[in-house]
């Protein structure tokens, strides 16, 4: 026995379908508006857990950048300092040279050793060199200052931290970024007790006397800055490196994120002109299945 097909249930399959075709509409229609495949994880549940996948490393990967920037931009602090610290120290060696001549008097020795005196004070200004208000010498104690006077009053490079600083630039890639300020300040390998020391005895004996053992002092601690200064130098070339595969994986991520979500622009012009087809003959078909009413009869 065949089923009774009313008006009422034409009208209905009707509204059912035209709402069917709105919706898929309405779906294409938000796809070109926001250029995105999925506006919502019930639009497609697997892309859009790759999705947050894909966005989660994004937000990682630029993490490890802004850790790479700031540990290169400390690296860079720290290389600009120990190069003044060369500096300072060429300039000494000049003077303590200068100073050895016979034919300097004791006023001539004093004025060298005031200005090694002052040189030794510039290099103490060097040890507190801080960079977004951290100390860089300073190892792990970085918010307070190397160099200070003691109890006792007496000046010098107070902080005793070899403590490293590092910087997480991947996910099981750490780069230390600083120079422990005792490695600059305190080498005392040829038992001249560092820098600091070096300069003091220096001002001390070229205003007793003229000094005549203090050039291989002063050429140990320059060798030591140059030593730890290409030491910084390798570090800085592995961030640099560090710094391109970050750029690398943060393009590669992107693109897999972009073939995941993004639509396909070409392709939804079609279907969605073809939708507009469908419903456009789903309209004009339904508009006959509606039968006429007694308003027609009444023309």
């Amino acid at each position: 026995m065949g089923t009774r097909v009313t008006q009422s249930m034409l009208n209905s399959n009707m509204l059912f379908n035209l709402n069917r075709s709105n919706s898929v509409m309405e779906k294409y229609q938000n796809q070109m508006s926001s250029g995105k495949k999925i506006n919502k994880p019930s639009d497609d549940p697997v892309t859009a857990v790759r999705g947050m996948v894909y966005r989660s490393s994004l937000n990682e990967i630029g993490q490890f950048k802004r850790n790479a920037d700031d540990g290169t931009s400390w690296m860079t602090s720290t290389d600009e300092a120990l190069n003044e610290v060369n500096s300072v120290l060429q300039r000494v060696r000049e003077l303590t040279v200068q100073g050895q001549n016979g034919t300097n008097s004791g006023t001539d020795r004093n004025a060298i050793a005031d200005e090694i005196h002052q040189m030794k004070e510039h290099l103490g200004e060097i040890a507190n060199t801080q960079i977004a208000g951290k100390y860089i010498f300073a190892g792990t104690d970085v918010k307070n200052p190397p160099y200070r006077a003691d109890t006792t009053g007496v000046e010098g490079f107070q902080n005793n931290n070899n403590e490293k600083l590092e910087m997480q630039v991947g996910q099981n890639n750490n780069v230390q970024i600083n120079i422990s300020g005792t490695n600059i300040f305190k080498y005392n390998e040829d038992g001249s007790g560092g820098i600091f020391q070096v300069l003091t005895d220096l001002v001390d004996n070229f205003k007793s006397s003229s000094p005549s053992d203090f050039l291989e002092k002063l050429d140990t601690q320059i060798d030591n800055v140059i030593t730890q200064r290409s030491e910084l130098g390798a570090r800085m070339n592995r961030m640099e490196l560090s710094t391109s595969r970050l750029d690398g994986l943060e393009i590669s991520t992107t693109s897999m994120l972009s073939s995941e979500e993004d639509v396909d622009v070409s392709k939804l012009i079609i279907d969605l002109k073809a939708q507009e087809n469908v419903h456009q003959a789903a309209l004009s078909v339904g508009s006959r299945i509606i039968q006429t009413s007694l308003v027609d009869f009444l023309r």
